[in-house]
């Protein structure tokens, strides 16, 4: 059992010690904890639930259940696996309860956006049309692809580790992923189409930038 910290140490504690200085009584610690990781937890919610305010409710919710069963917490995973799967569990329950609405857009992750047929693009009046594109194809998909394809394709964990947050197999990891992508692909065709032409689009101007000869 470890003791409540003195003030000013917290931070230097580790995320297993910081749970274990909550579960002891620590007023701060699990705020800390929270603190330390609540970029990638938002990002996660947020790209589960598809908007901000759905996102913020789940989020919530997640925070809450974490602060009350962190006594449940045995160490067998890291606490970050832990954190993530709570949130995931809270956002697949608000998904369950309440249908997400079908034409909110998808704030995806820009480093994994090329993975569903997207890329970053200068034109934000374009960046915004494909969101929404991306938005509707993944609605039609159900909440547990869903949130195999945001761990995997978007925030960019291994299947392990998202098998891990969602508290399933590797296997069944794989399957949702494989099941949904399959089900993306035909719904995101022209995104890949228009992702191409720019490519060959930018391909040819550099080479008449460089004097190549067309077709070289």
């Amino acid at each position: 059992m470890i003791h409540a910290p003195v003030q000013g140490s917290t931070d230097r504690l580790s995320d297993a010690q910081l749970l274990q200085a909550h579960v002891a009584g620590d007023p701060t610690a699990f705020s800390l904890l929270v603190t330390r990781h609540k970029d990638r937890l938002w990002a996660v919610a947020l790209g589960t639930m598809r908007n901000p305010e759905d996102a913020a409710d789940a989020l919530q919710d997640a925070y809450l259940s974490a602060f009350r069963r962190a006594g449940t917490f045995r160490g067998e995973a890291q606490v970050t696996t832990w954190l993530h799967r709570v949130v995931v569990n809270a956002c697949l329950d608000r998904i369950r309860r309440n249908l997400v609405r079908a034409t909110d857009p998808h704030p995806e992750h820009p480093d994994r956006a090329a993975e569903l047929g997207t890329q970053d693009l200068a034109d934000p009046l374009e960046v915004e049309e494909r969101r929404v594109d991306v938005a509707a194809a993944l609605s039609q998909l159900s909440a547990d692809q869903r949130a195999a394809l945001v761990l995997v394709d978007m925030e960019g964990y291994s299947v392990e580790e998202s098998a891990a947050i969602l508290g399933c197999a590797v296997g069944t990891v794989k399957s949702r992923c494989s099941r949904g992508r399959a089900r993306l692909a035909p719904m995101l065709r022209h995104l890949q189409v228009a992702q191409m032409s720019a490519s060959n689009l930018s391909a040819s101007s550099d080479d008449r930038a460089a004097g190549c000869p067309r077709g070289v």
